[in-house]
């Protein structure tokens, strides 16, 4: 039987799994109703970016498991590589 993230990734060929990455990393801000949360994994230099309607505790030292695709954000005229994350537990 498969199991929730190997039927996400066949249906969508973009989405990447990553599994037990350490957050070297994490912010919060209020965006209206919604909390934006920003990630940073080790040896990886682009953000990973999800929104909750509620705080988390704070990831920074947590190994956590991943599914996310990459995507653009325009931030003051610059393009900026970004991942878009689908899906996030503690590992």
């Amino acid at each position: 039987m498969k199991s929730d993230v190997d039927k996400m990734l066949n249906k969508h060929q973009q989405l990447t799994h990553s599994t037990d990455v350490k957050v070297t990393s994490h912010t919060q801000r209020d965006i209206g109703r919604w909390i934006q949360h920003t990630i940073m994994i080790e040896n990886c230099n682009v953000p990973f970016k999800f929104n909750r309607t509620k705080p988390y505790q704070s990831l920074k030292g947590a190994r956590i498991n991943l599914t996310y695709y990459p995507s653009i954000e325009i931030l003051a005229g610059f393009e900026i590589e970004i991942m878009k994350v689908v899906r996030i537990k503690r590992s």
